[in-house]
Parts: C-alpha cells; structure tokens; sequence
C-alpha cells in the first residue's frame, strides 16, 4: 500500500499530477483544487490511496490527511466507487461532506454527478456518524487560481467529462459560467461553478 508520495512536479494536468520519485513519474488522480495547488517543477507531498483492480493499479492523492479519510470513508458505501468518491471531494470540502451527512442534506449531495436521490439517502443513512463531529460550518477552501483565458474552456470540459457528464452538459455548463472567466476567476472556481450549474 503506497500511503503517501514525496517528489518533485513533473507534470500538471486539472485533476492529476505526474510525481517524480527516484526516477520514476508516478501518475496521481487528485481533485482540481489539489491539482491547482501545485506548481510545476516543485516538490510535493501528497496523502495517497493505491486501489488495486484486477487489471489496474491506481493511485490517488490528496492534499490532507483528511480529504484522503473522506476518500476512503465514502467509498465504504455499496455503489461508490473511487472516481465517485473523487467526484465528492472535486464538489465538497471535507467539512462540507461531514456537515451534508451530518444534517442529512440531500441537495448538496446530488450536486456530485453520479450521485442521485437514492444514493445520496444510502450516503446518509451508512456515513451519518462515520466521519467524526460536524465542523462549526461548512468551510470551503478558497479557489485557487489558475491561468486563465480560453484555455479554461478545454480542462474544464476535460473534467467534467472525465467526471461523468457527456460533452454536451459540460458544453451547456460552461456557457453559463463564462462570465465568471471574464472576470479572472481561476480554473478551479470556474470548475466548481460548473458543477453548481450542473447539480441544479
């Protein structure tokens, strides 16, 4: 089990990250933010979980040790995968699952693609008291920014598509959300307002 990952940045991509370690780039699936927070070039640390599938090996690596207990947490749901548990987190802070858990939110959990009605109820009712004690409110992490310009336009579809929306829904989100990258919003905000579209 690879718990965790110390190396330099060889590569950035919106939601992973190809780490340097004794010579060795080892491709980590990560949440935009983490992704955004990172420079080329640079050392990082990163929380990881390796999932082991029949013909795959696959590494995943979080900012905190915390985002990686959520990872790992949901995931113990039936029908909740990695890249559905990476979804979660891409959407929500860790403090924010907790408090939508916690209070039994189902709107906020529904805004997670993949995540319906029933899955968000099956969420609550096996996580409710499995992710410690609610935070004083939901903090979300502030966005980090990223270039901008039309180049926004390409890796936010690329996420949202690789998130489980078809081309045409991401199309429609990013429409919506231009106006934000107008303004100079980063990447990652303008990903996380496309996701908010998405959920209503």
């Amino acid at each position: 089990m690879i718990a965790s990952l110390s190396g330099t940045v060889l590569k950035v991509g919106l939601d992973s990250l190809v780490v340097g370690v004794g010579g060795v780039g080892m491709l980590v699936h990560t949440t935009p933010a983490t992704a955004a927070s990172v420079r080329l070039g640079q050392p990082t640390e990163l929380a990881t979980t390796l999932v082991v599938r029949e013909d795959s090996l696959t590494l995943y690596g979080f900012a905190t040790d915390d985002e990686k207990h959520v990872f790992e947490t949901v995931q113990t749901v039936s029908g909740v995968g990695p890249r559905l548990a990476l979804a979660v987190l891409a959407v929500h802070s860790p403090d924010a699952v907790r408090v939508a858990l916690g209070t039994g939110d189902l709107a906020a959990l529904t805004k997670v693609p993949g995540i319906g009605k029933k899955g968000a109820e099956r969420m609550v009712l096996e996580l409710k008291d499995k992710l410690g004690a609610l935070p004083g409110s939901a903090g979300q992490a502030a966005p980090v920014q990223l270039g901008t310009g039309e180049a926004w336009r390409e890796q936010v579809r690329e996420a949202l598509v690789g998130l489980g929306w078809t081309i045409r829904q991401a199309d429609d989100a990013l429409d919506k959300v231009a106006p934000l990258a107008a303004d100079g919003a980063g990447v990652s905000a303008l990903l996380r307002a496309a996701l908010q579209e998405l959920g209503r």
